[in-house]
């Protein structure tokens, strides 16, 4: 009984220590990916602080610098909880062990005493002999052999538990020394936290004093992103028309011996795109990963967010976005974010507009300098389309990217994964 209850306990103590474990691996994943998001972001901040009218652009970045510093702040906050069970729990196990081996140590020395005590009290030859017949002098050579035996092993667990008291020490060691780190990482993530608020908080000020001004550029490049948006959802429109039509005529041309097939190419409202069984597996694919799919650019940090609300600086504008704006590097790189057909590659003021389409899902990729495929290719997940082109007027590059569900569209920030 005493041995099963020891088992049981072995086993919930290495299951405890297990998810101790996974839940540090993710804690140092999800602080690697936040420390890294902030490493971009002060890059781009290096970047906007040399263009003398990309002030909105700077205090946007520093917003997202603060979100991530204090996400940091968080995750660091967690990893030294963390850090603190492991070592109550370390330190735990090597006070029993110290116990265990408090216990052998006096079980062994006990034996030795005995065996010292009584050495010439009882000759071992001379016992041997005093045998009554063969068998219980075989007990008698068995049970010295036991004996002897016993006390190897006892000796062993002594060394196996010295060894085990070793390693549970430096363990702890190297959890106070990682804690330390932690600590000291987490103080200086505090004052650069402390010094982007107070430069957010200058920035503001110096804002609020040009506010007519930059209220009346904002309300010029809203106009601009109407005319976009309008620009899009025709271009979409087109599409959608384009392909139903495509398919209505491949319909008509087939022979009756195909109807059941066609029958499943469903004819809809001309706002919808009629789906053949394998797109319609692909439609399906695209949902299932939801809130899972890779963002447009390996790097960026995002500077408008989707939907209708005042600008956070420029309170007096309100902005109309249909998908989110994505501030990156010089030559960045473009994406698919899933697997699909190229539907359109556009010329669109100034730069070039890509469309995906994921069944009756759309995917839009706008501000591009260049293009690296045709309408009508196969594309696969995170497959380069294309590069970022530089705004219009400024020395930043910046991705204007959307999702459509056919000709509605949707927040992007409901299907990508956290960045």
């Amino acid at each position: 009984m005493k041995k099963n209850i020891i088992l049981l306990f072995c086993f919930v103590l290495f299951f405890v220590i297990g998810i101790s474990q996974n839940k540090s691996d993710q804690l140092k994943k999800n602080k690697k990916e936040i420390e890294e998001e902030i490493s971009n972001t002060q890059k781009l901040l290096s970047e906007t602080k040399k263009n003398k009218d990309a002030s909105l652009q700077q205090i946007s970045l520093l917003r997202s610098q603060i979100r991530n510093r204090e996400q940091l702040i968080t995750e660091l906050n967690s990893d030294i909880y963390q850090l603190e069970k492991e070592l109550e729990l370390n330190i735990k196990l090597s006070r029993d062990l110290d116990k265990k081996l408090t216990y052998m140590k006096t079980d062994y020395e006990r034996v030795v005493y005995l065996s010292y005590k009584n050495r010439k009290m009882v000759d071992k030859l001379t016992f041997l002999l005093a045998a009554d017949d063969f068998a219980q002098m075989f007990r008698r050579i068995k049970y010295y052999a036991v004996f002897a035996d016993n006390v190897k092993y006892q000796v062993s667990l002594i060394k196996t538990t010295k060894e085990e008291i070793i390693e549970k020490n430096q363990e702890i060691a190297l959890i106070k020394d990682e804690k330390l780190a932690l600590l000291e990482g987490k103080e200086i993530e505090i004052k650069k936290l402390e010094l982007d608020r107070t430069a957010k908080t200058k920035m503001a000020e110096e804002l609020k004093k040009k506010e007519k001004t930059l209220a009346s550029d904002l309300k010029t490049k809203q106009n601009k992103r109407k005319e976009l948006d309008v620009a899009i959802k025709k271009a979409i429109e087109s599409e959608i028309l384009a392909i139903n039509n495509a398919k209505k005529e491949t319909s008509k041309q087939t022979t009756k011996d195909n109807n059941k097939t066609n029958a499943k190419i469903t004819d809809k409202s001309s706002n919808e795109i009629l789906l053949t069984p394998e797109e319609q597996i692909v439609s399906t694919s695209f949902v299932n990963n939801k809130g899972k799919l890779p963002w447009p650019v390996a790097k960026g940090t995002k500077i408008l967010e989707f939907g209708t609300a005042p600008h956070p600086d420029v309170p007096s504008v309100m902005i109309e976005n249909k998908g989110i704006d994505i501030l990156v590097e010089p030559e960045t790189q473009v994406r698919a974010i899933f697997e699909g057909v190229v539907a359109g590659v556009i010329d669109m003021m100034g730069s070039k507009l890509l469309l995906i389409r994921h069944g009756d899902y759309i995917s839009v990729y706008q501000n591009l300098a260049t293009v690296a495929v045709a309408k009508g290719s196969k594309v696969t997940t995170k497959q380069i389309v294309g590069t970022v082109a530089k705004v219009t007027g400024s020395s930043t590059y910046e991705l204007h990217f959307e999702v459509w569900k056919n000709n509605t569209c949707l927040n992007p920030n409901h299907w990508l994964a956290r960045n």
